[in-house]
C-alpha cells in the first residue's frame, strides 16, 4: 500500500512518478472509507487529490507554506503530512480537526473555516518572509466559491502590487472551458510559461526601462500584447490587475500540475494558477450530488444513502415550510441567502418564488447591505444565514440595517454549538454582537412552534429582528404552551417559587428537565420562556426576583455581552424591596449559566454540553449549590 510508505511530511517524494494514478486511488478510497463513518467533508476533498499531491511534491513542508481557504478540502492536506491515523478520530472531541490547525502540525501554518481569508493570510506571510530575509514559497489555495467573497478581492487588489513570489491556485470545480478557447489558452500558455519566453520577457523588459522614455515603450507593449490576449486567455481580469495567470490546468493530473508550479515560482510577483477539478471526483453518488456530499453525515459507501436518515424534522425544515407559507401569503417577501440555499432550507421557496429568491454567494456582507436596499425599496427581505457566518456582516448590520431601522428580518440558523466543525463554525457570539446594535430585537423560540410564530410576528414588527434557533432535531414539547407573541414580553411556562429558571431558545428544553429534576429533590421552581432577548422583559425580572430566591439564567451563547448579563444589570437596578428582601436579608440571587467566554472545538454536540458546563446534570448541581449559598445568607 502506498500510503503506508508516507509517515511525515515530504515522504511523498519518495513515490515513483509511475505510481501517482494509483497513489490518488488509495488516497480516495482511505477518504471514502474513514468519511462514510465519521462523517466530514467529502465531494471538495475528492476533487482536491491531485491538486494535493502536486503541491506537496513542488514543495518543501513546514519550510513552504500553503494556506487552504475554508480549510474544508486539507484532508489530504493531512494524510501527505503523516496523519493517517488521526482519521479514526475525525472530528471528534480530542481528536484531529477536519480544518487546518496550527497546534496540530507544522505543516498547518494559517488555522481557516471561513471562507475568502487565504489570499490576505498568505499576502501577511509573504510580506513576513520577505522582511525576515527568506526564501520560501508562499501558496494560497481557493476555491471558485470562494471567490464570491469580496474580501478575496481586496486581497488580491494588494497583491497584484507584489515584486516579489506569491502562488496563488484558483481552484475551479464549476466551471467549464470550452475546447477551442482551451485548446488555444493552453497553446500559448505553454509558450508564456516556457523558460526561454520568461527570461526573454524579463530581459527586454529589464533594457526597455533603462532607456530614454522606456516606460513609455513598456506600455504601449504591454497595452498591444492585452488587446490579442484578450481575445484568446481567459483570466485576463488578474492580468489587467497585475497578477500573472496561468493556466487553466488540468487539476487531475499531477506532472501537469507540478510542472505549471514549477513555472509558478519562478515568477518574480503574484501569480495565479487556474486550476479544473471535480468535485467528488471517484465517488459516482459525490460526483451526481455534490452539494450532498459537501458536509455529510455517515453514510452507506454502496449507495451513498446516510446511514443515520432523520425521521423527525429539524429547524431548518420548519424554517423552510414557514418561507414557503409567507412567500404564497405576501409577494413582497424575498429571501436571500449566502451561497446557502439547501443548507438554511430555501430551496423549496426558491423554486417555488425564484423572482424572489436571492443567492448572492459566499458574500454576507453583501447580503445584509443587498437586504437593507430591498427593505428601502418596499421589500420585506428574511436573511437566511447561519450564526458563525453573519458575523462577518456586523458592520453591515449596524450600519445599513440598524441605523436606517430597516425591517428586514435575519434568521439566524445554527445557533449554539453545532459541533464537529469546531471553532470557527460554533454559533455562539451571536446574542452578544447582535444585542450590541441599537434597534435589534432578538428572539429565541422554545419549539417548532414558535419559530413559526416568531418568523411571523418579526416580519410583522417592520424593524430589524433576529429570530435565532439551533442545529438539530425541532423540539416539539410544550405544545400546550403555544400562546400569541407579545412584543418583549416572556411567558410563565410553570410558576411556582423557591428558584426561577429565564431560559432563552434551545435551552428552554434543557430547563424542562433541570425543573423535574430539581422537583424529585424537592425544590419549587418556576419555569420562563424568555422569547426576547432584546428587549428583555425586566417586568418579569422583577417579578420574578420578588417572589424567589434564586433567579438562573441558561443560554447556549458565551456568558460575555449575553442574556445573563441583562438580566443581571436589570435586577442590579432594582431597589432591595423589590428583590424579596426582609429586614436586610433574603434578597433574590442569581446564577447565569451560559458558554465561558472561549473558543469551544470540535466534538459530539452533547459532549461539547457537558464540557462547557450547560448540560442538564451539570446545571442541577450549580442551581443546588447556589440556591443552599443564598438561603444561608
Amino acid at each position: 500500500m502506498l500510503l503506508e510508505k508516507i509517515a511525515k511530511e515530504n515522504d511523498i517524494k519518495k513515490i515513483k512518478k509511475e505510481d501517482y494514478k494509483e497513489l490518488a486511488e488509495e488516497i480516495r478510497r482511505f477518504l471514502i472509507s474513514k468519511i462514510s463513518v465519521t462523517g466530514g467533508h467529502l465531494g471538495s476533498n475528492l476533487g482536491a487529490v491531485e491538486l494535493t499531491m502536486a503541491l506537496h511534491l513542488s514543495l518543501d513542508l513546514p519550510d513552504d507554506k500553503i494556506i487552504w481557504d475554508v480549510g474544508h478540502q486539507a484532508y489530504t492536506h493531512k494524510l501527505l503530512t503523516g496523519r493517517r491515523e488521526g482519521f479514526e478520530t475525525l472530528r471528534k472531541y480530542g481528536g484531529m480537526s477536519g480544518f487546518p490547525k496550527r497546534k496540530e502540525s507544522d505543516c498547518d501554518c494559517f488555522d481557516t473555516g471561513h471562507s475568502s481569508t487565504s489570499i490576505s493570510a498568505g499576502l501577511g506571510l509573504v510580506k513576513a518572509r520577505d522582511l525576515a530575509g527568506e526564501k520560501r514559497t508562499i501558496v494560497s489555495v481557493i476555491g471558485d466559491g470562494s471567490l464570491t467573497g469580496g474580501m478575496a478581492y481586496e486581497a488580491l487588489n494588494n497583491a497584484a502590487q507584489l515584486k516579489t513570489n506569491f502562488i496563488i491556485i484558483l481552484n475551479d470545480n464549476n466551471m467549464s472551458i470550452s475546447e477551442n478557447v482551451g485548446g488555444v489558452s493552453k497553446y500559448l500558455n505553454n509558450i508564456r510559461t516556457a523558460t526561454g519566453y520568461l527570461d526573454l520577457k524579463e530581459g527586454v523588459y529589464n533594457a526597455l526601462q533603462n532607456m530614454p522614455k522606456g516606460e513609455h515603450i513598456v506600455k504601449n507593449i504591454r497595452r498591444a500584447k492585452s488587446s490579442v490576449k484578450h481575445l484568446v486567455i481567459p483570466g485576463m481580469f488578474f492580468e489587467d490587475m497585475g497578477i500573472t495567470y496561468l493556466g487553466p490546468v488540468d487539476g487531475h493530473n499531477v506532472e501537469a500540475m507540478m510542472k505549471v508550479i514549477r513555472e509558478a515560482k519562478r515568477c518574480k510577483n503574484a501569480v495565479l494558477v487556474h486550476v479544473i477539478t471535480q468535485k467528488g471526483k471517484g465517488f459516482a453518488p459525490a460526483e451526481r450530488h455534490p452539494a450532498r456530499f459537501h458536509g455529510t453525515e455517515p453514510f452507506d459507501i454502496e449507495t451513498g444513502l446516510p446511514s443515520n436518515p432523520r425521521t423527525t424534522p429539524n429547524y431548518t425544515d420548519v424554517f423552510s415550510t414557514v418561507m414557503t407559507k409567507l412567500g404564497a401569503r405576501d409577494e413582497k417577501v424575498v429571501a436571500i441567502t449566502a451561497a446557502m440555499p439547501d443548507g438554511t432550507g430555501l430551496k423549496r421557496f426558491r423554486n417555488l418564488y425564484p423572482d424572489r429568491f436571492f443567492d448572492v454567494g459566499i458574500a454576507e456582507q453583501h447580503a445584509v447591505t443587498f437586504a437593507a436596499g430591498l427593505a428601502a425599496g418596499g421589500m420585506k427581505p428574511i436573511v437566511a444565514i447561519y450564526s458563525s457566518f453573519l458575523q462577518r456582516a456586523y458592520d453591515q448590520i449596524l450600519h445599513d440595517v440598524c441605523i436606517q431601522n430597516l425591517p428586514v428580518v435575519f434568521a439566524v440558523d445554527r445557533a449554539g454549538l453545532v459541533g464537529s466543525d469546531g471553532e470557527t463554525h460554533q454559533g455562539i457570539f451571536d446574542l452578544s454582537y447582535l444585542s450590541s446594535i441599537p434597534n435589534m430585537h432578538i428572539m429565541a423560540p422554545k419549539n417548532k412552534w414558535e419559530l413559526s410564530d416568531m418568523l411571523k410576528f418579526a416580519l410583522m414588527l417592520g424593524v430589524p429582528a433576529a429570530v435565532r434557533y439551533p442545529r438539530g432535531n425541532a423540539y416539539d414539547g410544550l405544545k400546550e404552551f403555544r400562546r400569541p407573541m407579545e412584543f418583549g414580553k416572556s411567558e410563565i411556562l410553570y410558576e411556582e417559587e423557591d428558584i426561577a429558571l429565564l431560559a432563552v431558545g434551545s435551552m428552554v428544553r434543557t430547563a424542562v428537565t433541570v425543573r423535574s429534576a430539581l422537583k424529585e429533590m424537592g425544590y419549587s421552581c418556576s419555569l420562563v420562556n424568555a422569547r426576547f432577548v432584546k428587549p428583555i422583559d425586566e417586568e418579569m425580572v422583577k417579578k420574578m426576583a420578588g417572589s424567589h430566591k434564586l433567579i438562573v439564567t441558561m443560554e447556549e451563547n458565551v456568558a460575555s455581552g449575553g442574556f445573563g448579563e441583562k438580566v443581571r444589570e436589570s435586577l442590579d437596578n432594582l431597589p432591595d424591596e423589590c428583590k424579596g428582601a426582609k429586614d436586610g436579608k433574603s434578597v433574590c440571587r442569581m446564577l447565569s449559566i451560559a458558554i465561558p467566554d472561549e473558543y469551544v472545538e470540535h466534538g459530539n454536540v452533547s459532549l461539547l454540553y457537558q464540557e462547557v458546563g450547560i448540560d442538564a446534570e451539570t446545571i442541577v448541581k450549580r442551581v443546588v449549590t447556589a440556591y443552599i449559598s443564598a438561603s444561608v445568607e
